[in-house]
């Protein structure tokens, strides 16, 4: 099959709209697969938890590096290109993982692969920008379900293998998914014209200024930040609790604590149809308040199993819905600046999530599980605070 020159009106159940929700997830697990394993980690390099935890605050920083120096170039080049090119940097970071002899070493690999697996922020508004203004909304959902699915189930894979052949059998796997992916990319997505003729310099000066002049925009960052700071601050710890009494369990165990958060995976297809119907303020009230539940619940009942699952799934519902909402707003905003718009919410996003982990982490050395929870519920608590600030004009910009 040749690409087309010309991108197609993408549908939500077309089976483009589904192979880049696959890329999406491919390329976004890579940035996860070190989480359940920081304790299995911290003991393999000989270092503290907070040691192993940077490990994951490093990987959203390159994250965050790559949405502002290569996320942008999806609106000066052609598409297509710029997608394999980042695969093909991204399995070669993750072999540099793989032969890490140091904790130093497997720190830089990782950050280098949190910069070129951005591209599933390529393929997010690429998606956005073949879809009709009707499907949108529900386009994105079906893309960002599989770029959801991809963060949830690279930890139930990782865990798994690394319990099986060791953690490094985990990196040199993704490496040569990444080679696939390429390969299948190349051959099935359409050739796209650039959006912009804007030099380099300029086109990254540009994110800033829509950043000032859409207010739209600066709350949805908001809104994205705090709940992935949320996340994240979960994520890095939760692993540090399950290893400890009364759970003992093996890093196989912990990473299948990502399958619940399937139901917010799942949740994304609804939160795009509350957006496609114009309900997109009180569904994000809704998703805010779930993730501060999320926390009280695991802090109060820290060793209920059933607590800790059902604080899962809700933190997850709250996360993933919020996410969709907010992009489905800031899509509307420029259609030719869809790239620098991702640019823009997803840098802040990532760094959200850098500042949620290493938070976490540190707070979890000296206040424990209940330190990690207080976090977490005070992220959730102000988002739902800041959603009554919101004035009248954005309010109907926004539903």
């Amino acid at each position: 099959m040749n690409p087309s020159t010309d991108a197609p009106n993408l549908r939500p159940n077309d089976l483009l709209t589904f192979i880049m929700a696959l890329a999406c997830g491919v390329a976004v697990a890579n940035i996860y697969y070190a989480q359940p394993l920081l304790d299995t980690l911290a003991r393999y390099f000989d270092v503290g938890q907070g040691s192993a935890g940077i490990i994951i605050t490093m990987t959203q920083l390159g994250y965050a590096t790559g949405l502002i120096l290569l996320v942008p170039l999806g609106d000066l080049l052609e598409r297509r290109r710029l997608i394999t090119a980042m695969s093909v940097v991204t399995a070669l970071s993750l072999a540099g993982i793989a032969l890490s002899p140091t904790i130093e070493l497997f720190i830089v690999t990782a950050l280098a692969t949190g910069v070129t697996a951005v591209v599933a922020q390529v393929l997010v508004p690429f998606a956005a920008h073949m879809a009709s203004d009707a499907e949108r909304g529900r386009v994105v959902g079906r893309v960002m379900t599989g770029l959801l699915l991809g963060i949830l189930l690279a930890r139930v894979v990782s865990g798994a293998i690394a319990d099986l052949f060791g953690w490094r059998t985990v990196y040199w796997i993704a490496a040569g998914i990444m080679i696939l992916q390429t390969v299948m990319l190349a051959r099935l997505l359409p050739r796209e014209p650039a959006q912009s003729t804007m030099p380099y310099g300029r086109l990254l000066l540009s994110v800033l200024t829509l950043m000032r002049e859409e207010p739209l925009l600066r709350r949805r960052i908001f809104y994205g930040a705090l709940g992935f700071a949320a996340f994240s601050a979960f994520w890095t710890t939760i692993p540090f609790l399950l290893a400890q009494a009364p759970y003992h369990y093996p890093d196989s165990m912990i990473g299948l604590f990502g399958l619940l958060g399937v139901a917010g995976a799942l949740c994304a297809n609804f939160a795009g149809s509350l957006h496609d119907r114009g309900h997109s303020r009180s569904g994000t009230v809704l998703f805010q308040a779930l993730i501060g539940v999320s926390f009280v619940l695991m802090a109060v009942y820290a060793h209920s199993l059933a607590a800790i699952i059902l604080g899962i799934i809700l933190l997850d519902l709250g996360v993933q819905g919020n996410q969709i909402l907010n992009q489905g707003a800031i899509y509307q905003i420029r259609p030719d600046a869809r790239s620098r718009i991702t640019t823009a919410y997803m840098t802040c996003y990532f760094l959200g999530g850098a500042a949620g982990s290493a938070g976490a982490a540190y707070l979890y050395q000296f206040a424990g599980w209940t330190g990690a929870c207080a976090l977490g519920g005070a992220l959730g608590l102000t988002g739902v605070l800041f959603w009554l600030t919101e004035p009248p004009r954005q309010i109907a910009k926004s539903v």
